[in-house]
């Protein structure tokens, strides 16, 4: 579940490891360790979103994971000495990207897992790519439609046809929540066209930016959750164990192995990660939560992960 798209500066990945090598660059887990960790992490967000929704509201689940997010941040800025960028328009701008990359997408998803399986939230997530090219066909003029990506466009939503049955009836899903999580997803393509247009080129890092993000959308549900859902009456343990995990690994950590991914192996292949998603959180559900799987859950997700790698095909300059 990305949480931001601002495109880190490039860094340097060594650094002298004591005064007799002080050229060995220092080990870094391999990049593919990595990858992995945090294919695992989001996938299992969505186990982690239903389990936090057992115990406390959606937006007490989204605030908590928030508040646990920023202090990830806070604490990794704070290492580095890193500063909050500056700017009341720049953070108008900011606070524009938070809502849609944050509040509103991980509020959503909360609210769709109380009605539908964690595997098809997740599901519903990787249509994400899909919702992205439709909308730069109309944001971006510079991003211009070829016909494997038009034909990915249509292959994705097929697929996600498939994934609700709808020859079946929705086969006893429920639209509500199916619709909240699939407006989830439309909430980050939504988002990236906006940092792309008003926050490219900053001079501020990625961490500080995301940061700050975070910080604006933990602001943003500090509001809103006190006027719609109130506070606790008791604590939960596990649910909150389950939104502690949410926040610091899956919006925090998760963050920053993304962070480190972008600046080595560069976005294209660090976006791959939206492909092992879907599985991952389909086999937590299934197996940990017991949720049943019907056929057109895995066959629609197949469908749909194709379809979004076609529409991320570029083609050949001049062509």
């Amino acid at each position: 579940m990305r949480s931001t798209v601002t495109t880190p500066r490039a860094q340097s990945s060594t650094s002298p490891t004591s005064a007799e090598s002080p050229s060995r660059p220092r080990p870094r887990l391999d990049w593919r360790l990595r990858f992995g960790a945090l294919s695992l992490i989001w996938g299992f967000s969505f186990l982690l979103i239903k389990v936090g929704t057992d115990g406390y509201a959606p937006f007490q689940v989204t605030l908590g994971r928030l508040v646990f997010g920023t202090a990830v941040l806070a604490t990794a800025m704070a290492v580095k000495r890193e500063r909050l960028p500056r700017g009341a328009r720049l953070w108008g701008r900011m606070a524009v990207a938070a809502f849609f990359l944050n509040a509103l997408p991980f509020s959503l998803f909360a609210y769709s897992e109380l009605t539908i399986p964690s595997t098809l939230a997740g599901i519903c997530n990787a249509t994400s790519p899909l919702w992205g090219m439709a909308l730069s066909l109309v944001a971006l003029s510079e991003d211009r439609p070829t016909r494997v990506r038009v034909a990915g466009l249509g292959l994705g939503f097929l697929g996600v046809l498939t994934v609700l049955g709808v020859w079946q009836g929705f086969h006893g899903l429920d639209a509500t929540g199916t619709a909240l999580a699939l407006l989830a997803s439309l909430s980050y393509p939504v988002g990236w066209i906006h940092v792309r247009r008003t926050l490219a080129g900053t001079g501020n890092s990625h961490l500080s930016m995301t940061g700050a993000q975070l910080l604006l959308a933990t602001l943003q549900l500090a509001v809103v959750t006190p006027l719609f859902a109130g506070f606790p009456t008791h604590l939960s343990p596990v649910p909150l164990l389950a939104i502690a995990a949410l926040g610091a690994l899956g919006t925090g950590l998760a963050v920053l192995i993304q962070y480190g991914l972008v600046a080595e192996v560069g976005p294209t292949t660090a976006q791959m990660v939206t492909y092992f998603i879907p599985v991952i959180a389909t086999a937590a559900g299934v197996a940990l939560l017991g949720e049943s799987l019907h056929w057109t859950t895995p066959v629609g997700a197949v469908i749909v992960l194709a379809g979004a790698a076609l529409t991320q095909v570029r083609g050949r300059k001049g062509a």
